[in-house]
């Protein structure tokens, strides 16, 4: 494996989401353990995160929110399939149960994704050269058509496809949960021939559910990227370089009322785990661990 140039592109979500979110990015990126942002457009500190990733030079592409918060679309604020009955987003369940019983309008998703790009596009100055889903909604069935379609007519030429490998030996993910990230792979695998059908890409490796909030640690980390590049390389002998996308979740607790899509901040938001992560991906021992396996940290656009 030492021959082996492996490109890790460290992904914080979720920026957008409010200035505590903000910082605890930025923090990570300026200490070197992130490469890459998602942001969310409809968060509440959005337009703050667009101005900041512009001053600090921090490569910056779309989370696509269609399950928290409200829509960016002006025409779908008031009345779209796409709101509760409180008018906000069904939210992370919500929107998937509301999706299998037939009920959302995929042309009024579409409006939303092409309203989010337009705005991401306002905010920064540029496309996004990469836009993945919020809570994963991209892979859903229905919704990935509408997806690959948008990323197609932009030219977005990359996603996410979170199918994580060594996911079913992880014994330390509560069965709740454990069902909910086999749904997702179960969907990505199912999106696999749709995302390929319409020329858009993605790195070798997704790692990220499994090291997730609490169950983030320097040797959680450093052992699904082993275990990812070991498998890869085994079932298929790579050229020289590997490309894997990590996805974290670093920032400072957000304080309600302050922070969210328009509904407030979620638990996780409050959460210490938010900490938790910003703690452990600026270890020093993990950047070392990275220069041991000739792992270079960077950016879709470095691909």
């Amino acid at each position: 494996l030492r021959m082996l140039q492996v490109k890790l592109i460290v992904t914080g979500d979720d920026f957008g989401y409010c200035p505590r979110r903000n910082q605890g990015i930025v923090d990570c990126f300026l200490a070197g353990a992130i490469s890459n942002v998602s942001l969310l457009v409809n968060g509440s500190a959005a337009a703050d995160a667009a101005k900041l990733a512009r001053r600090h030079n921090i490569p910056i592409g779309l989370h696509a929110n269609l399950s928290e918060g409200s829509p960016v679309c002006e025409v779908l604020k008031t009345n779209s399939s796409l709101l509760n009955q409180d008018g906000f987003f069904h939210g992370k369940m919500g929107f998937r149960t509301a999706l299998s019983k037939g009920l959302l309008n995929m042309s009024e998703v579409k409006q939303e994704l092409k309203a989010q790009v337009e705005l991401f596009h306002e905010l920064t100055g540029h496309l996004p050269p990469h836009m993945d889903g919020h809570q994963h909604v991209h892979v859903l069935p229905e919704v990935r058509h509408v997806f690959a379609e948008v990323l197609e007519e932009y030219g977005i030429k990359y996603t996410r496809v979170p199918i994580e490998p060594g996911l079913h030996n992880c014994d330390w993910i509560p069965p709740s949960l454990m069902d909910f990230y086999l749904g997702v792979e179960e969907d990505s695998f199912n999106t696999v021939d749709v995302f390929t059908k319409h020329g858009i890409r993605w790195p070798d490796i997704y790692i990220g559910l499994s090291t997730m909030g609490r169950n983030m640690s320097v040797s959680s980390i450093r052992s699904a990227i082993d275990s990812a590049v070991l498998q890869l390389t085994a079932k298929a002998p790579q050229g020289r370089t590997v490309t894997i996308e990590l996805m974290v979740h670093p920032g400072y607790p957000s304080v309600p009322p302050v922070g969210g899509c328009g509904e407030g901040p979620d638990d996780f938001s409050q959460s210490w785990e938010r900490l938790h992560e910003l703690q452990t991906l600026i270890k020093p021992e993990l950047q070392s661990h990275y220069k041991s396996r000739n792992i270079q940290l960077c950016s879709f656009k470095d691909l």
